[in-house]
């Protein structure tokens, strides 16, 4: 069974090594360095360089179609034979919304509400990103459900950084 991993910035090694991951996913600030652990091929690491915003900011990126349609096209050929890590710099905002969007673009039939409620469950911090959950619902065709799941599930406790979970995508809806 699949799993997507969740994680901060700060636990990237420790995340691939533990779940022997052969794809990565960062969704980080431009220039945000990231060293890519040598078990993951280059063609196997997706880099998103987006600002953790809903809304435009003036010198900052703003996640936009192209940005999320990448995610997309990424988790859709990942194979699922090995764990895929997804982060940000927190493991909070973006990193939540990408999980949530893979299991979404994986899962296409599972209800979008008991996917959100599962990732509440795994993280009482995450806090998905709206501005990259509400381009996916658009792009997936969820019409606005993708949105409503995560507002029902609402903003996550207070923290500086998340700790790593893991959601297995489910293949038996």
């Amino acid at each position: 069974m699949p799993f997507v991993i969740v994680c901060p910035l700060s636990q990237v090694p420790a995340s691939v090594a533990a779940s022997r991951a052969r794809h990565l996913v960062s969704l980080l600030d431009d220039g945000t360095p990231v060293t890519r652990p040598p078990s993951i091929p280059a063609a196997n690491h997706l880099f998103i360089a987006i600002n953790d915003i809903s809304e435009p900011i003036d010198g900052m990126i703003l996640a936009g179609e192209d940005h999320v349609r990448t995610l997309i096209d990424f988790v859709e050929a990942w194979d699922g034979a090995t764990p895929m890590v997804v982060h940000c710099n927190a493991g909070i905002s973006r990193s939540t919304a990408a999980a949530f969007i893979a299991l979404c673009v994986r899962d296409p039939r599972r209800d979008e509400r008991a996917i959100a409620a599962r990732l509440r469950a795994a993280s009482a911090v995450a806090s998905p990103n709206p501005r990259l959950v509400a381009l996916a619902d658009q792009l997936l065709g969820r019409d606005g459900r993708m949105i409503a799941a995560i507002a029902e599930i609402g903003r996550g406790a207070l923290a500086l950084e998340g700790v790593p979970f893991a959601l297995a995508i489910e293949d038996d809806a």
